[in-house]
């Protein structure tokens, strides 16, 4: 290795060093900001709040390393062009390309490390600092109880509002729940438009107290014949209570795992097998939901109801209602009105849960996806650095500093963009994983050539000559 190799290897890797650790602080703490309400008085020992600051170092460390390539990059390269050294190392007849080369590998390096970080460490440190936040939140279960989504902690259950108030904090709005116990999962739903949770000191039940909702039941998966006659059943209450024990949530075991299966706990191996098997239960849901309905509407009796090749004695009219009486017209009618509106509440009682089926479904393949674009996005952003402080010229913590955010933050942006659009279908989840990656990469290119040829970050010149010969002209033509 070449002098001037292990020059720019050393210069690049002090920046990077203090970068990361700063980044990985600031992550770290801006992590535990977000949960010490929920270890703050709890009475958890200092050794499990250590292991959780250990976890989460390892939780942040993949998405700490880019942008401390793009920082060290910047300051590196900055660095260079301010006490003209790259000016220097370019007079001697060495190409930026060529000048590049170490860092390339360098940063090659670290994407390789990345990547094995955010496919294998990353789910480990989400499986466990999640499980230690989730068992500390199950000392008190209210606490566990996150408004805006479902809660899969309680088990048997699974629990959606929209608001959680009230001077204890238990007071909810717009209910759903979902009986997810034994065989029957989202077979019972109920929803209602206020809850309360009532919960004795030492007792082993939470009491959900409900108001003004509906219970409803589906049948199509039973095993008998009454399922045909009554595919689903329905009931309105004005006051439902639902007793659940939660006496598995007061384990004292607070590295106890139990919540494996979110789509950040799994490497791609695993992603690409449970999305195959959600996939294959998602299309499995959506026929029995379908079966369902038309059991329920029973559209097959309808149609083999009357035998059109044995109707003689009168006509049919195109109007269907008009081959009837009044008093039959109105009970047809009646009838379907009734039907329509009962179907209608029925699958306002699901549509969450098949929402919430899809959602899964996307997060998974997208998350394959973001760990191949979160390895790349090493070397993608160390083009941008190096050639935006090739261009700057500018060393320290200063100016890099404002550029590298900036630089991150929009790349930030498109991803997290990419990501919301992904989940909710709007886009696939492939282009969802990629889409930071595709708006990158025409910048770092475009940045590269002109910090090659040394144009500069923007061509003012361009900008500003066509004002300059407006001006002369209206000097000239006044004189």
């Amino acid at each position: 290795m070449k002098t001037l190799d292990k020059y720019l290897i050393k210069s690049f890797l002090i920046p990077f060093t203090t970068s990361f650790l700063i980044v990985v602080f600031v992550l770290v703490m801006q992590a535990l900001w977000l949960v010490f309400d929920d270890i703050a008085g709890k009475g958890i020992e200092i050794v499990i709040i250590f292991k959780f600051l250990w976890y989460m170092c390892l939780f942040v460390t993949p998405q700490a390393l880019p942008i401390s390539v793009l920082l060290s990059s910047i300051m590196t390269m900055g660095n260079l062009g301010e006490q003209y050294e790259l000016a220097a190392i370019k007079s001697a007849g060495i190409s930026f390309y060529r000048f590049l080369r170490p860092l390339i590998l360098t940063v090659g390096i670290i994407s390789v490390a990345n990547y094995f970080l955010i496919n294998y460490t990353y789910p480990y440190a989400s499986l466990k600092q999640k499980n230690l936040i989730l068992n500390i939140k199950k000392t008190q279960p209210t606490l566990a109880l996150v408004e805006g989504s479902f809660n899969d902690e309680i088990p048997g259950y699974s629990i959606k509002f929209e608001k959680k108030y009230g001077e204890e904090n238990n007071l909810l709005k717009d209910v759903l729940i979902i009986d997810t116990k034994g065989n029957k999962e989202d077979h019972i739903t109920i929803t209602a438009k206020k809850g309360k949770i009532t919960t004795e000191e030492g007792s082993k039940y939470m009491t959900l107290v409900l108001e003004d909702g509906y219970y409803f039941e589906d049948h199509t998966s039973a095993k008998n014949k009454d399922k045909e006659m009554m595919p689903a059943s329905m009931a309105k209450f004005d006051r439902y209570t639902v007793n659940i024990d939660i006496s598995d949530l007061t384990s004292a075991d607070l590295e106890e795992e139990k919540y494996k299966y979110h789509y950040t706990m799994k490497n791609m191996s695993q992603l690409s097998a449970s999305s195959d098997s959600l996939k294959a239960t998602y299309d499995l849901y959506l026929k029995s939901k379908y079966q369902s309905m038309q059991a329920h509407i029973q559209t097959k009796k309808m149609s083999e109801a009357i035998d059109t090749t044995k109707v003689k004695t009168k006509k049919i009219v195109p109007k269907t209602l008009n081959n009837f009486d009044i008093i039959t017209q109105r009970t047809i009618l009646q009838q379907a009105k009734s039907t329509v509106e009962s179907k209608i509440r029925n699958i306002q009682s699901y549509k969450d849960y098949f929402k919430r089926r899809r959602k899964d479904l996307n997060n998974h393949d997208y998350q394959y996806h973001f760990i191949l674009t979160s390895a790349l996005s090493c070397l993608l952003l160390f083009f941008v650095g190096a050639s935006l402080g090739s261009l700057i010229r500018k060393g320290g913590f200063g100016m890099p500093m404002i550029v590298a955010i900036i630089v991150y933050v929009a790349y930030h942006f498109t991803n997290t963009f990419g990501k919301n659009m992904a989940e909710e279908s709007s886009i696939t989840a492939i282009l969802g994983g990629w889409l930071g990656t595709l708006v990158m990469t025409p910048l770092a290119v475009t940045f590269t050539i002109r910090a090659s040829k040394d144009r500069g970050f923007i061509n003012f010149d361009v900008i500003l000559t066509p004002f300059k010969k407006l001006f002369s002209k209206l000097k000239k033509s006044n004189e």
